[in-house]
């Protein structure tokens, strides 16, 4: 089963945009300082707790561990997690290569209702940027 050109840069872009925008960070995330960025309208969501992006960049200063592959992953996932709710896809996996000693790759491959699979691996400019 294959995806539509339209459908498939559709889940890629939302897939991008959910990862590499960043959310807000939790009262109880560690910081390089006293910025929790994110997006100010996540402020005011017309649903309870929607949020847009990923906390990724929680992990932009930190040496890559087991646990920050481990961490990358998670928020990836968190990330993502909207596209099961709103009944985009019905599975999403999240999977992480170690490229040398500083860098990260994700790859997240999505399962859509009529079973298709879409493998997605963001451009390495996105990863360096980010430090993922």
């Amino acid at each position: 089963m294959n995806l539509s050109d339209d459908r498939e840069a559709a889940l890629t872009r939302a897939v991008l945009i959910s990862l590499f925008t960043w959310r807000r960070g939790f009262e109880d995330d560690p910081l390089d300082d006293e910025e929790r960025y994110g997006w100010w309208g996540d402020s005011y969501p017309a649903i309870a707790d929607d949020r847009i992006g990923s906390r990724l960049w929680l992990l932009r200063r930190v040496k890559l561990t087991d646990a920050t592959q481990r961490d990358a992953e998670f928020y990836a996932d968190e990330a993502l997690r909207w596209l099961l709710d709103d009944g985009e896809v019905i599975r999403i996996e999240v999977s992480s290569e170690k490229r040398d000693i500083n860098r990260l790759n994700l790859i997240v491959v999505l399962t859509v209702p009529s079973g298709a699979r879409l493998e997605i691996k963001p451009l390495s400019s996105w990863q360096v940027i980010y430090a993922v």
